[in-house]
């Protein structure tokens, strides 16, 4: 359904490599439409990156305020805006934030955010995901993690990111039990429950690296000590519990902070879970709650 917007409405669009996410945000801060297709940059031409800003600009006429965040800034994108290097807040992300057009629409696209991690020197970088870290953060210290195929943990301390570091842990347990080793071994998806917490505990322990952890699953379901029907939950527990290893590593001074987690799916769920069964309290944000709240913080900060 088109609306007319009037001209002190945001619009900002979430842009991966897989999906398109736009919002219509009222000056107020309410979010008052959405628009969601399964568009990202990495399948598009130029011509039809065009075509779906034109549609949107007609979707909702007269906003002036146009942000783009996610693979749009990369260099498969629109153009390469880069990174803001952290620590990174609001007013750090605005300033790299570049005016462009795409087609006969003027829009503004937003970095990602880069560091360099203090415990092992390490480089990492986001794109999209800053958005909601700002439609979260608040002035106190902690972490934020966005449970998905490519998790991020985020270390925040004064509104900023300071440092993060991305697992792959959804991204290992698609490929390996879809048409990995892992594959004949598991069914369904995963959930709560005691071969998860197992699985945690084993992951969380660091005796073993996970190479021979999840092979070590599939020998469980072999010689007969783990059912099938609990593969896949111990499977992800060794994941998010070597998460929780990487994390006490990285960020051992928030080792035992409270988290606040970004998600709405059932990965969301298992870390949540995950966090409870070693005593870390953690809340959830709706990432469209996240999104909108980031995307006001970015045009204030731009404005400002």
């Amino acid at each position: 359904m088109s609306r007319a917007a009037n001209p002190d409405a945001i619009v900002g669009i979430n842009w991966s490599s897989t999906r398109l996410r736009a919002y219509l945000i009222a000056a107020d801060g309410a979010l008052t439409d959405t628009h969601a297709e399964p568009s990202g940059v990495a399948g598009l031409t130029r011509e039809r990156m065009v075509e779906i800003v034109a549609t949107l600009a007609r979707r909702w006429p007269g906003a002036r305020h146009i942000y783009a965040s996610g693979m749009i800034g990369s260099a498969m994108g629109w153009t390469d805006v880069g990174y803001a290097e952290a620590p990174a807040g609001a007013a750090e992300i605005a300033r790299l934030a570049r005016r462009t057009t795409i087609g006969e629409v003027g829009l503004v696209i937003v970095p990602g955010v880069a560091c360099r991690r203090s415990a092992d020197d390490a480089p990492d970088v986001m794109r999209g995901e800053e958005i909601e870290i700002l439609g979260t953060v608040s002035g106190d210290d902690g972490m934020i993690v966005l449970p998905g195929l490519h998790t991020k943990w985020v270390k925040v301390q004064r509104g900023k990111v300071v440092e993060f570091a991305t697992s792959m842990t959804g991204e290992i347990f698609d490929r390996l039990t879809e048409k990995g080793l892992l594959a004949s071994m598991v069914a369904g998806e995963g959930s709560p429950g005691t071969a998860f917490e197992a699985g945690i505990e084993k992951g969380r322990a660091g005796m073993l690296g996970l190479g021979a952890l999840l092979f070590g699953a599939r020998a469980r379901v072999v010689r007969g000590d783990m059912e099938k029907a609990d593969a896949a939950s111990y499977i992800r527990g060794l994941l998010i519990g070597a998460d929780l290893a990487d994390w006490v590593t990285l960020f051992g001074d928030l080792a035992n902070a409270p988290v606040t987690l970004i998600g709405d799916g059932d990965a969301c769920r298992l870390y949540a879970r995950a966090l409870d069964s070693v005593g870390i309290p953690s809340r959830t944000v709706a990432p469209q709650e996240a999104c909108v709240r980031g995307f006001l913080a970015l045009h204030e900060a731009a404005d400002g």
